[in-house]
């Protein structure tokens, strides 16, 4: 996996997988977080594409949700659900430029 946030490298096969406290060996920020799970999706409701899991105010910090799986990539901070999503926004724009 990648750190939502640096891009940092992490094999989660060395690792152990994520826990609620870990942070990223590069950056120190935190790993279990909505940014770094494959349910995070900006264009759902509460930004998670699980419906029945509980709302998280702070996207990019650390929380206890028991939906939490790692994305296995996120680009330079960016998560791929969002990719999705603004390119949708682009084909709207190229659609309706007049």
């Amino acid at each position: 996996m990648n750190c939502w946030h640096c891009g940092y490298q992490i094999d989660l096969r060395l690792h152990g997988g994520i826990g609620k406290k870990d942070e990223c060996p590069n950056c120190e920020d935190d790993l279990h977080v909505c940014r770094n799970c494959r349910l995070f999706d900006p264009g759902a409701e509460n930004e998670c594409s699980e419906p029945i899991a509980e709302w998280v105010r702070d996207k990019d910090r650390s929380n206890s949700c028991e939906y939490f799986a790692v994305v296995e990539s996120v680009e330079m901070g960016r998560n791929p659900a969002a990719s999705g999503t603004d390119e949708a926004r682009k084909a709207w724009g190229r659609l309706f430029k007049g």
